[in-house]
């Protein structure tokens, strides 16, 4: 016979309107009586049938989680399975579930987002990316639909609940950092173009080279099309430079262990010939020879603070919008050295 909310009632010697509220967390049961509940419940078996209780709150108690791309393409990064790592933590602790966009394209990422919204399939959903003129960020703004973004939003930043680093800043430190071991001449590899990450993080990079007198020179930014058509031509471009560049900024570490590899091709070292430093301080990055200088950006406070955001929306739809720095840090490596 199935455990009914009266048995765990009985057992607990409390009424079945208060175990009902435990179940729902309800801030005015106490803590005492909260854990007296739940030991019971689990002590008998009782699981309480969340569906019902959802339809009745009309709250699917899910949480819509949308990428830039693909599923496929997006977790070949150690960034998302990190950020999601941080979402799903919060979201657990306040019993919801995560609901991950399939689309393979950026028309049926939209389409899957619209369908969430009218289908009311989900409370809310996280962006895990700001574009550059992006359709879904502006159909959320329009929506109503709760929603929180992983990055800067390039328009209505203020009124949009957002989590992030301060890009520019970090790229302005790694680049002292650099500057301070006698490197002038520093190629940046960028992200996509359109991503609002990389316009910051190109934007301190070309601060830094300003307020050290440096000429920027475009020449030694390569953009994300360029590696993504031909890697290796795009990196042996740079070295065949009548001045190289002594070092090189990528933007996620992948890119990194990418151009060390075309750079071993081209008989070039790291770190005695061309010093490099990454983005995101994947857990590889300290197993490379020589171990990757890196920027540590918490990715996975980034995706707890981003649900954080988001349930504070779901629960208060009156709730002012938040927007959340977190703290990043250069992790110094053997792949920079002084000139």
């Amino acid at each position: 016979m199935a455990i009914t909310i009266k048995d765990v009632a009985k057992q607990a010697e409390v009424s079945p309107a208060t175990v009902s509220r435990v179940i729902a967390d309800n801030p005015r049961i106490s803590a005492k009586t909260k854990q007296k509940v739940r030991e019971t419940m689990k002590s008998l078996g009782y699981y309480p049938n969340f569906q019902a209780r959802n339809l009745v709150a009309q709250k699917t108690r899910t949480i819509g989680i949308i990428m830039a791309n693909s599923t496929t393409l997006a977790f070949q990064n150690p960034f998302f399975p990190e950020v999601l790592r941080g979402i799903s933590v919060s979201a657990h602790n306040s019993q919801y579930g995560l609901y991950l966009s399939t689309g393979a394209t950026e028309e049926e990422i939209f389409e899957e987002v619209v369908a969430m919204d009218q289908g009311k399939r989900v409370d809310g959903i996280i962006l895990l990316y700001s574009r550059v003129g992006d359709r879904i960020m502006d159909y959320l703004f329009q929506s109503g639909l709760p929603f929180s973004v992983v990055g800067r939003p390039h328009t209505n930043a203020d009124a949009i609940s957002y989590v992030d680093n301060d890009n520019i800043g970090i790229a302005k430190q790694v680049m002292a950092h650099l500057f301070g071991l006698g490197h002038q001449r520093i190629a940046f590899i960028a992200g996509g173009k359109d991503f609002v990450v990389t316009l910051d993080r190109l934007k301190g990079f070309e601060e830094a080279l300003a307020e050290h007198a440096i000429p920027h020179q475009a020449e030694y930014v390569v953009n994300q099309e360029g590696m993504q058509q031909d890697g290796k031509g795009a990196i042996r471009q740079l070295f065949e430079l009548p001045e190289p560049p002594t070092a090189i900024v990528t933007h996620d570490d992948l890119v990194a262990y990418e151009v060390i590899g075309y750079l071993e091709d081209l008989q070039i070292n790291v770190p005695e010939d061309v010093s490099i430093i990454g983005f995101n301080n994947h857990a590889l990055s300290k197993h490379l020879k020589p171990p990757l200088s890196s920027v540590d950006i918490c990715i996975y406070e980034l995706g707890v603070e981003a649900a954080n955001l988001l349930l504070e929306k779901i629960n208060d739809e009156k709730a002012v919008p938040r927007q959340i720095t977190v703290s990043s840090r250069l992790i110094e490596r053997g792949s920079c050295q002084g000139r």
